[in-house]
């Protein structure tokens, strides 16, 4: 019987140098339920966020001055679209909705202002807070703005006992 030879190289990469695809470390986001909700590949506090609602722009599609963020989203899109209405200094403002949702427990997380597929507009939309980097645990955002609206909500409800 021949006697078999192996011949095969043995290679490492502890000793290379790191590429630009290891550099980029990519982000996971979770819904406050836990759900995994958001890879991206740069850290949402560091986006820009809209005046009108506080909510976390991502750049959906490449822009002649801008490229698109890396990012995969696990959420349901919601059916219908909601039409939001602002007063601003012309009068009132409207905008359409393209919301979607948390797959477990049905949270809003966000929104596009295109039908169709998500990233099928050239921003989609996370709303501030809700989502987490810690899977099951709340972000202190989540409740910003809390202890102002329970207390708004106690003076206007001694109002009406008083009546």
């Amino acid at each position: 019987m021949p006697k078999i030879v192996s011949r095969s190289a043995i290679s490492s990469s502890i000793d290379a140098p790191p590429t630009d695809s290891a550099a980029a470390s990519l982000r996971v986001y979770y819904c406050l339920c836990g759900e995994f909700i958001l890879v991206i590949d740069k850290a949402l506090n560091s986006l820009p966020r809209r005046k009108t609602d506080g909510a976390i722009v991502v750049r959906s599609q490449d822009a002649p001055n801008a490229k698109a963020r890396v990012f995969k989203l696990n959420v349901t899109p919601a059916s219908q679209p909601v039409m939001i209405e602002r007063k601003c200094e012309q009068g009132y403002l409207h905008e359409r909705q393209y919301r979607f949702n948390c797959t477990r427990c049905d949270l809003l997380i966000g929104y596009q202002n295109t039908p169709g597929p998500i990233k099928s507009g050239p921003f989609v939309y996370i709303l501030w807070g809700a989502v987490s980097q810690v899977q099951g645990q709340y972000p202190p955002e989540a409740f910003e703005g809390e202890q102002e609206a329970l207390a708004a909500a106690a003076t206007s409800g001694k109002g009406k006992d008083a009546a």
